[in-house]
């Protein structure tokens, strides 16, 4: 493995790339359901009767943090990009991480 990968801060670009892959992967999903709604009340209904299971859930909780991690990323190489540089990027790339946890756990929380 080469050296710069095992910085923290290689983990934060890897976490962001990641997450915009996933995001982007979601989109026709989600347009889909968008669609949906355009074809009456029934069929949207149906679908919505369908996101409230758990596992669905869940599985929002996970686009939430994706979402999150992707927002606070962005803002960590804007910074990056447009600060001078400093030993603490890596604790702003930590603090990103968390707080992408805790927005999507509190998400889960108030989803159930």
């Amino acid at each position: 493995m080469k050296a710069h990968r095992k910085q923290p801060l290689y983990l934060a670009f890897l976490l962001h790339r990641v997450s915009g892959l996933a995001l982007a992967l979601f989109l026709p999903f989600h347009f889909y359901v968008l669609a949906l709604s355009l074809q009456g009340n029934q069929k949207l209904d149906s679908f919505l009767h369908w996101s409230q299971l758990p596992l669905v859930k869940f599985a929002e909780t996970g686009l939430v943090f994706l979402l999150a991690i992707h927002l606070l990323g962005g803002l960590r190489l804007l910074a990056l990009e447009n600060l001078p540089w400093s030993n603490a990027q890596k604790n702003y790339a930590a603090i990103a991480v968390a707080s992408a946890f805790f927005v999507a756990l509190g998400f889960l929380l108030r989803a159930f």
